[in-house]
């Protein structure tokens, strides 16, 4: 059987085909990419300044060319279900309409919200209603955001639909919402797992758009006679929902056993923590910024984002503008040759939160920071890397001690992979094993659910479908009194 995952990142997207073959006991599956291209927001200027907008007609264009090609390749899929990054959405009128573009969450209509929501209901009570991390992207301040600025959207709003929900509408009609990505927007009830309108209420964000939540694996509908049209593909072909958030899609193909294993989904951003039964609301889980986001199954993603490989893709883009174009191979290869620890980098710090050319602001954090500069451009990822593993390294400390037990491995999942170098630093930084693998861990998670949905598999199977049908790597930490000094040193500054 052949399942289609349409895999949108928050700098490229791919649309996949997942073949499951054999038997019950044996059921492997590959995955074969279709169709990619790479994106990125765009500025676009107004009069009090300029927004940031997902380029959302060519994503759904490239959707379409890749749906096309699926069905000259392959006939018919057995279903389609999409995933994309977090936090971002598009409203709908009633007539299906689109209501404006799409919003990037690092637009800076945020600004100021978290302290305007915490001033409003106080820091503790959001968390102990909501369980999340307080970030700026999260949907809550967005449309707190739209409030403030008086934003004539919400009052034509017929639905609210997150970025895979927007998708899945456009191919077959639906307009509800998914569970996994919705619990990260910060508006719903961590222990009833619905949208928390109370909440909404207090803040003042109108909510009677919001949908109606579905669970990973259920039945949308069918494509649309339109999109069935313009693909070759047959209308009959069924929508099944995945874990709609990237995330929760990678660790439902994440390959952990037993419970002292912690997962970090690494690209644009690591999504570091570990998948647990219930919601962790103590304190300490507040205080060390960790966030309770739904998985399947009930399973709760304790979890803490990670700027992750946006560093080195930002300096990559700002290099190639000046006509020095490296592919991620050269740039690994001259950071593995470079000068080790020229400077601690904290890729969480608020300076790198924005679009920028990179360099000149890694340039002026060292500075501000009283460090060296990176003198060379391997020297520059390097400090990046090896910045992402010290941070790991933090967070490792602290999900030990919100669990109160000691965590053996890490597994590592996602693009972020084929990074052989950072995932070593990560390893060395932890002091603990590193097993790589897979790469496609989003998309499969995305096609293993969408088989979940269409009876041919089960959850408890899943993931031994993946350890069969993936080559994991196993890296083991080396230079433990190096990286123990320079962690010293980086917990040091951060105070």
């Amino acid at each position: 059987m052949k399942i289609v995952a349409v895999d949108l990142g928050a700098s490229g997207g791919r649309v996949l085909t997942a073949d499951l073959s054999g038997s019950d006991g044996d059921l492997r599956v590959t995955m074969e990419e279709t169709h990619r291209f790479p994106h990125q927001p765009v500025y676009i200027p107004h009069d009090s300044g300029r927004t940031l907008y997902w380029d959302v007609v060519r994503l759904w264009t490239e959707v379409v060319s890749g749906l096309r090609e699926v069905g000259a390749r392959h006939g018919r899929p057995e279903s389609i279900g999409v995933d994309t990054w977090g936090d971002d959405f598009g409203l709908i009128d009633a007539t299906g309409r689109l209501l404006g573009t799409p919003v990037c969450y690092r637009d800076s209509r945020t600004d100021g919200m978290i302290e305007a929501a915490c001033e409003r209901v106080g820091r503790e009570e959001i968390f102990r209603r909501t369980g999340m991390q307080f970030m700026s992207p999260n949907s809550l301040y967005h449309l707190m955001g739209m409030v403030a600025h008086g934003s004539p959207l919400l009052a034509q709003a017929d639905r609210f639909l997150m970025m895979p929900d927007l998708f899945h509408f456009w191919l077959c009609g639906s307009k509800s919402g998914e569970y996994t990505n919705a619990s990260i927007t910060q508006m719903l009830h961590a222990v009833e797992r619905n949208w928390d309108r109370p909440l909404l209420d207090q803040l003042g964000v109108p909510h009677g758009f919001l949908p109606e939540l579905l669970q990973p694996g259920a039945h949308l509908g069918t494509l649309r006679a339109g999109v069935a049209d313009e693909t070759g593909l047959p209308a009959d072909v069924p929508i099944i929902l995945p874990p709609t958030h990237d995330t929760a899609a990678a660790v439902v193909a994440t390959p952990g056993e037993g419970f002292d294993w912690a997962f970090l989904s690494a690209g644009t951003w690591c999504l570091f923590g570990a998948e647990v039964n219930g919601p962790q609301l103590d304190p300490s889980v507040l205080s060390h910024g960790f966030g309770n986001e739904g998985g399947v199954r009930g399973t709760i993603r304790l979890l803490r984002n990670i700027t992750g490989l946006w560093l080195v893709q930002e300096c990559r883009r700002t290099w190639a503008a000046a006509g020095e174009n490296y592919s991620y191979a050269d740039l690994a290869r001259l950071a593995a040759e470079a000068r080790p620890f020229v400077c601690a980098i904290d890729p969480d710090d608020s300076d790198f939160a924005s679009p920028s050319r990179m360099p000149e602001t890694i340039a002026a954090y060292c500075a501000r920071t009283g460090q060296e500069t990176p003198g060379t451009i391997g020297e520059m990822v390097r400090a990046c890397l090896e910045g992402i593993a010290l941070t790991v390294r933090l967070r490792w400390e602290q999900l030990e001690a919100i669990l109160g037990r000691r965590l053996s491995v890490l597994n590592i999942v996602g693009g972020g992979t084929q990074n052989e170098l950072l995932c070593q630093f990560i390893a060395n930084a932890i002091a603990r094993p590193v097993v790589c693998g897979p790469v496609e861990a989003t998309a499969m998670g995305n096609a293993l659910v969408q088989a979940i949905g269409l009876g041919r598999l089960d959850y408890d199977s899943a993931r031994e479908v993946v350890k069969r049908s993936t080559e994991l790597t196993v890296l083991h930490p080396g230079d433990a009194g190096l990286w123990e000094d320079r962690y010293g040193a980086y917990v040091s500054r951060r105070g």
